[in-house]
């Protein structure tokens, strides 16, 4: 009979711990952050959006926003308001964000620090010293980072560039190690002023934009390379001709991997270019200063009108999938786009950096009209998801 009583016992301890209520799942210790209220109806999958600010260089105000999805509450700064003790802001000019996991991972560049957050609590896991950080990309054992590696353009008082005091190294890409947080050896050589990555089938694509290169004496040129590093020697194999000014970088599950060009602003426009799994190279279309990538599919928003500074915006929406454009439908109504994000469910958010010093803000687009906006912080134009 006693062995048949601690037998039930034991039953009903096992089902009070499956079902939670021997041992209740603990509240997050952000949940007592609050913001402002919006309406994530449609939005499902994930359980945060979080949103990097870059701030205005030289500032050292970037910041973290936050989309909890369990109570619709959009909350500006969580990064200071989880981390009170790291100072004001999350550094100087945040670059680029991934959540990896249950972890948050963002490039600060000017800062030269690649911040590790946990993703349940926005509180800091580690600081690694990285370069001037641009991009990140990961696989299952490393996070890279792509790096301007020391290059700077310095302007003198009628802003012409002071080339003795200018630098233009060529850039790097550093790899991190995922269990450890700290750099795995040295950096792997690319091009000038790389920005985006990707992995893809074992290779890292980096796209190279030479923005301080085209400042400089003697070429006063751009890059125009992808450089193809093998990641599991993480050497470089070869450089791929593509278009000027290069940005970000995607790659699909069939091995195709997509670049979009900045252009030159004066006579060459924006653009989106891929590279095909057989490694040929060709342009998709104009006008894709703003890419966003989700199912296979890149995103794009650019400017008709982007060499004329005086003019209206006329804004061309469109994407493309097993690279061919398609048409895609989106009222932006207005606004200085700066960054766009897609979402499962056919939701986008789109970043609006107003004049680049105030406070910005971030709209939800459904089925292609604007849902609601949330102020955010100075120069919204990175997102992810949790």
């Amino acid at each position: 009979m006693e062995k048949a009583f601690l037998l039930l016992l034991a039953g009903m301890f096992v089902l009070s711990a499956c079902d939670g209520t021997l041992f209740p799942e603990k509240p997050s210790i952000d949940s007592e952050l609050k913001g402002e209220a919006v309406d994530i109806s449609g939005l499902s999958d994930f359980r945060k959006l979080f949103v990097l600010n870059e701030g205005q260089m030289g500032s050292n105000n970037a910041s973290l926003d936050m989309l909890r999805i369990s109570d619709a509450n959009y909350i500006t700064g969580v990064f200071k308001k989880m981390n009170p003790s790291e100072g004001a802001s999350l550094g100087d000019v945040g670059n680029d964000i991934a959540v990896i996991g249950d972890e948050i991972w963002i490039a600060v560049n000017n800062s030269g620090i690649v911040e590790v957050l946990s993703a349940k609590d926005e509180t800091e896991l580690a600081a690694i010293q990285v370069p001037m950080p641009r991009c990140l990309a990961y696989d299952d054992n490393y996070v890279y980072v792509s790096s301007w590696n020391g290059a700077v353009a310095v302007y003198g008082p009628d802003w012409s560039v002071d080339a003795e005091k200018s630098k233009n190294p060529r850039g790097a890409v550093y790899r991190i190690d995922r269990k450890t947080k700290k750099l795995d050896g040295k950096g792997v050589e690319v091009g000038y002023q790389p920005e985006g990555l990707a992995v893809c089938k074992g290779k890292l694509y980096v796209a190279n934009s030479g923005g301080i290169a085209s400042s400089l004496p003697p070429a006063y040129s751009y890059d125009k390379t992808v450089s193809v590093i093998d990641a599991g020697t993480f050497v470089l194999e070869k450089s791929i001709d593509a278009e000027i000014n290069l940005q970000k970088v995607f790659a699909d599950s069939k091995g195709n991997v997509y670049i979009n060009s900045f252009g030159n602003y004066y006579s060459i426009h924006s653009g989106l270019w891929q590279i095909k799994s057989d490694g040929s190279v060709h342009k998709v279309a104009d006008y894709a200063s703003y890419v966003a990538f989700h199912d296979d599919t890149v995103y794009c928003i650019g400017n008709e009108n982007e060499f004329d500074y005086t003019a209206p915006a006329k804004t061309t929406a469109w994407k493309c999938r097993n690279g061919a454009k398609e048409a895609w439908n989106i009222d932006l109504g207005g606004g200085n786009p700066y960054a766009v994000a897609a979402l499962p469910g056919n939701c986008f958010v789109i970043a609006d950096a107003g004049d680049y010093y105030n406070p910005g803000t971030v709209s939800l687009f459904t089925d292609g009209a604007k849902k609601w906006s949330a102020s955010a912080g100075v120069c919204p134009g990175h997102f992810a998801i949790w």
